[in-house]
């Protein structure tokens, strides 16, 4: 691989990987707080890029998609928080892994049945098309350049949000000792509600991003799932920081890995060999780094400290 392809692939994984914490940071957030296995928060980025990709085709315009998109996944992660969740929050985890599997299937059918089975295009918007030139013959699309400064930009604001007002406050001590928080007073039911519901936000606001880039079809968010799950296992359950430095090193390794891997597997075996090789090593990366960080520290990079 030369050094331009490197760098082009070095800035997908970092777009990738921004795209990974706007999912994984209200995930991290809904399990720190509310000790609650939610596997159909995937299902919520699913939704976020069907409901830019219908808001696009009815308006003409990406960026009214946008603005429309994130109270409807708002309101549609609380009334998934009414009917279904939060009934499952004083049960055990295997209850919740299995109710929020099954809200996967259902979702999943309920998409088929409403927008069908064959993948959607979302046009990327006209003030976001062309690329930048990197150096001289080299140029990134500008697109996915909106994406990581998006993502950046999202991640500071969250960043904020957590760590300098008081709902921020009340979120981290959430995250350390619930109990102690609603023993004080705070209605906690209302702070679990807050924070499923920015959770789903931040993951339609992911899946709207990534419309334009990627066919928008059923079960597009399982995949994106296991990433997330992996980010916050490496950066800490509950730690928004160690979500958003664990969501670019896994962007990285894995956008990376499926680069490299058959290149380097060329130089000790032909051709077709190593392109089945390197295909199949690099889809073990990300978690055999993860398990090296836990075996380092079994918390994960940023663990937040218990009450």
């Amino acid at each position: 691989m030369n050094t331009q392809l490197l760098l082009i692939q070095s800035l997908n994984g970092l777009q990738f990987g921004v795209l990974l914490f706007l999912v994984a940071a209200g995930l991290t957030l809904v399990f720190g707080v509310m000790d609650f296995i939610n596997l159909a928060h995937g299902v919520q980025y699913m939704l976020g890029a069907y409901l830019g990709a219908s808001f696009a085709a009815a308006t003409g315009s990406f960026w009214w998609a946008l603005l429309l998109a994130l109270p409807v996944a708002l309101l549609a992660g609380l009334l998934l928080e009414w009917l279904v969740f939060r009934h499952l929050y004083a049960r055990d985890h295997l209850a919740q892994v299995l109710a929020t599997f099954g809200v996967i299937l259902s979702l999943n059918q309920l998409v088929r049945m409403v927008w069908g089975s064959a993948p959607l295009q979302v046009p990327v918007p006209a003030l976001l098309e062309g690329g930048i030139q990197l150096m001289p013959g080299l140029t990134w699309p500008t697109y996915r350049a909106a994406i990581l400064l998006a993502g950046l930009a999202t991640a500071g604001l969250l960043w904020l949000v957590v760590e300098r007002t008081r709902i921020g406050a009340l979120v981290r001590a959430g995250a350390s000792n619930a109990p102690m928080v609603a023993a004080l007073g705070v209605d906690i039911h209302r702070l679990f509600m807050l924070v499923f519901g920015c959770g789903a936000m931040l993951a339609g606001f992911a899946g709207v991003m990534a419309a334009p880039i990627l066919s928008v079809e059923p079960g597009m968010g399982d995949t994106v799932l296991i990433l997330a799950f992996v980010v916050i296992v490496i950066g800490g359950i509950g730690s928004v920081r160690g979500a958003f430095i664990a969501a670019l090193l896994v962007g990285l390794i894995e956008t990376l890995g499926r680069s490299l891997m058959p290149d380097l597997m060329r130089l000790f075996l032909a051709a077709s060999p190593a392109r089945q090789t390197g295909a199949a090593l690099a889809s073990m990366l990300v978690y055999v780094a993860m398990a090296g960080i836990l075996a380092w520290r079994p918390r994960g990079l940023f663990p937040v400290r218990a009450g």
